[in-house]
């Protein structure tokens, strides 16, 4: 099995007026394709920090990042940008859903960014099946329960099937029923497509239905 996502040495700084903040500290991880991993730790240990250093939003003060063989810290801003549109799917708590678009506008909108001009209804209908949402494919965020909008977030996240999803804390703000269709979905792209998943989560009930956990404490992988 081979490695998607690879992880050397990682360090990261933040500089907070004179203040050097260390958030990583030294951290090298080896995912596989096709698993389906768990982050945890307390708040403040640098999971977050970790997943956007992996998907290519923050670039390390320190260390080497491979996916899928390719190194987001030896190329130009706009070749990191492209290798994250061709091959991560993001999934945040905050679901930055565009409110003027129904569900099935929001999915088709990430067709066409970074599915290169795709349009492709049955695959989005499939998606919104999935997450128990196709009798709301034709509403509009402000008219879906927070629920609801987590889960068109992450039909959008992954409806270009994209080799890697990276999920921050995707099930923290909803209830037993979601978090549930969320993770049951997790584990179908898994299944399924073989999607690499690295999701983190404070709830061990979130982090069982993985088949490996990474704990962090103090900006290290412990």
């Amino acid at each position: 099995m081979a490695t998607i996502v690879k992880a050397d040495n990682l360090e990261k700084v933040y500089r907070i007026g004179k203040v050097d903040v260390p958030a990583l500290r030294g951290v090298s991880l080896a995912v596989q394709e096709g698993e389906f991993v768990a982050v945890m730790g307390p708040s403040g240990c640098g999971k977050s920090t970790m997943l956007h250093l992996l998907g290519g939003l923050l670039t390390p003060t320190k260390g080497r990042i491979l996916v899928d063989g390719e190194n987001l810290t030896a190329v130009s801003d706009a070749k990191r940008t492209d290798i994250r549109r061709r091959k991560i799917g993001f999934v945040f708590q905050r679901f930055n859903l565009f409110p003027t678009l129904t569900a099935e506008g929001n999915l088709r909108l990430a067709e066409r960014i970074h599915g290169n001009g795709a349009d492709d209804p049955d695959r989005r209908h499939e998606i919104l099946r999935m997450l128990h949402l196709e009798d709301k494919m034709h509403h509009k965020p402000l008219e879906l329960s927070g629920g609801e909008q987590q889960r068109v977030a992450l039909a959008r996240a992954v409806v270009n099937r994209p080799a890697i999803v990276l999920a921050d804390e995707p099930t923290g703000n909803l209830d037993s029923e979601n978090s549930e269709l969320v993770l049951k979905m997790f584990r179908e792209l898994n299944d399924r497509f073989n999607q690499t998943i690295i999701m983190i989560t404070h709830n061990p009930e979130a982090a069982a239905a993985c088949q490996r956990i990474i704990q962090m404490r103090d900006g290290h992988i412990v």
